[in-house]
């Protein structure tokens, strides 16, 4: 509920700070005391339309801000998490502040417990937190989704609506893959002989990732290794071949050797060193012989490899894709030509499957239409018993649903909207099209008393709804409105005594003269008891207030309580 409201610097408003209580709160005064611009200031801290004419003459801005206490649970902490702004100071102080600035040259700020915030963000929130409803205000009554949101919040249908919307998204996703398989078959289908001839070709190729690469490397090996090849077998010839010095120097050694007894210090160096160029030309030899072994190839391989590259390379232009990517390719077309080989057996099971994902949500809608229905007979019988003292009592109230099976959505089939027969004989039609300002408000006024705390914000704002009646009929409105009050926050900007008298709450809106009367500023009184009646009593008598008044606004206030 809205616990402070502290306005700066707008219009006739210089300071003001009003704290609010639960129940019903009235606010009153003489005409042009500024009632208007109290509320115009407060729709103003809710995201209502900015202008720049309501900063106070030679200020540079104006500033509003209403403070609420708020439950746990209440829908506008989802709305911050959606935009992204930090709860954690409401969840411990159960307060929500929302704060708006206005500039003088048109621009506005608006702010959520000191959080900056989108005007949109300010205006949604400000939505869950208050409704004002006066004469020609029709944000409550003029969107149909409300009116069907009304009459399921009346019924208890809550926890059936959240069902349904969970089978209308069962429904989407069954008939998005439909849709997406039989798109796919239809594609399949179309470049069908394209897709088998394809698959079958690159079936028989069978390419792999990273094989050209392979058999680029060894086409250049077989080919380098073709021309050292004759380089090779000349060395050997000489190192290990006819012609090898080996054999003439191990008959060196052997003969060195039986000498080497006589003169070993000359022979025995030498003897070593030509073991050592001996073992020298041996390794030589082996190394030579590992290399020709690995330069020999059958040329067949290099041919067969040659027309492997080629077949890969004229498939990659042919199909215009890289030859590594062939792979990847060949898979995709067998997948698609599956899908067309199996691609009926999976369609009927997807149309099965999305057939019974409708008829689970069509038999829920349908359960809840007749659920609505019947809530809207009880709907329209409790309206239509306020709709007597009201001065109504001609009027008929009726609930119209209009279920179009062929036009399905997440809360069902059913178009609901609020019609009125305002005389016996006259045509039915939408609330809004039909009644008067006056009507309006108490149609309102008996569909608000009727939903109690349902579907309702915590606080409820009406503006001089009791205009133009008086009497039984004001005294009816009161009586609503502190039947209203017993369950959620009620504030009402009224003229009649009967509605004031019933008040648990009751500020007086005045002007004072400031500067020896050069200028004046709107202030606001909580009223005690004594000025309680002197204010009722005004509003009884007019300018000239008389002991009469003041008894009669002594037996209001005494019947009220």
């Amino acid at each position: 509920m809205l616990a402070r409201l502290s306005i700066r610097d707008i219009v006739l408003i210089e300071r003001l700070d009003i704290e609010f209580s639960s129940g019903l709160a009235v606010l009153t005064g003489e005409t042009g005391a500024g009632k208007s611009i109290l509320l115009d200031a407060f729709a103003l801290a809710l995201g209502g339309r900015g202008d720049a004419g309501l900063v106070r003459h030679g200020a540079e801005h104006g500033q509003v801000t209403a403070a609420f206490d708020v439950p746990k649970g209440h829908p506008a902490f989802a709305l911050l998490a959606a935009n992204g702004l930090d709860d954690r100071d409401i969840a411990e102080t159960g307060e929500l502040i929302l704060r708006r600035v206005q500039l003088a040259d048109g621009r506005t700020r608006a702010f959520i417990n000191d959080q900056p915030a989108s005007v949109q963000t300010l205006k949604a929130v400000g939505a869950t937190l208050v409704e004002i409803h006066g004469q020609h205000d029709e944000r409550a009554l003029v969107d149909a989704a409300t009116h069907r949101r009304l009459l399921d919040a009346f019924a208890g249908l809550d926890k059936e609506v959240g069902a349904l919307e969970k089978l209308w998204d069962a429904c989407r996703t069954a008939r998005g893959a439909l849709d997406a398989h039989r798109e796919g078959m239809e594609r399949a289908a179309r470049e069908a002989d394209f897709l088998r001839h394809a698959s079958d070709e690159l079936r028989k190729l069978a390419p792999q990732a990273g094989e050209e690469t392979a058999l680029a490397e060894r086409r250049t090996a077989m080919m380098q290794g073709e021309k050292i090849a004759g380089d090779l077998r000349e060395a050997q010839e000489v190192v290990g071949g006819h012609h090898s010095p080996v054999a003439s120097l191990a008959a060196a050694v052997r003969r060195l050797e039986r000498r080497a007894g006589n003169a070993p210090q000359l022979i025995e160096p030498a003897v070593k060193a030509i073991d050592t160029a001996i073992n020298a030309l041996e390794e030589a030899d082996q190394h030579l012989s590992a290399a020709l072994s690995a330069t020999d190839f059958d040329p067949l391989e290099l041919e067969r490899i040659e027309e492997r590259l080629f077949a890969l390379r004229a498939a990659a232009r042919k199909y215009a894709t890289p030859v590594d990517d062939l792979a990847a390719l060949a898979e995709r077309y067998a997948n698609e030509v599956a899908l067309i080989d199996a691609g009926a057996d999976r369609l009927k099971a997807l149309e099965q499957s999305a057939a019974e994902a409708d008829a689970r949500y069509r038999a829920a809608a349908g359960k809840l239409s007749a659920a609505r229905a019947k809530a809207a007979d009880k709907l329209n019988k409790a309206v239509n018993g306020e709709l007597a003292p009201l001065k109504l009592e001609r009027a008929k109230f009726m609930t119209e649903i209009v279920s179009d099976a062929a036009s399905p959505g997440p809360q069902g089939f059913d178009r609901v909207e609020f019609w009125v027969q305002t005389n016996p004989g006259t045509k039915p039609g939408p609330m809004m099209k039909v009644a008067s300002g006056g009507e309006l408000s108490r149609f309102l006024l008996a569909l608000k008393v009727v939903l109690s705390d349902k579907g309702s914000a915590p606080t409820l704002v009406f503006d001089e709804i009791d205009t133009g009646v008086g009497g039984a009929v004001a005294d009816a409105i009161g009586a609503r409105l502190a039947r209203l009050a017993s369950k959620v926050q009620v504030m009402a900007v009224t003229h009649a005594p009967q509605v004031a008298a019933r008040a648990d709450q009751h500020l007086l809106i005045s002007k004072d003269a400031l500067d020896r009367g050069k200028r004046v500023a709107t202030r606001v009184d909580l009223l005690a008891a004594d000025h309680r009646r002197e204010e009722i009593a005004r509003m009884l008598a007019g300018a000239e207030i008389t002991a009469e008044a003041r008894a009669a606004a002594d037996r209001l206030i005494k019947a009220a309580g």
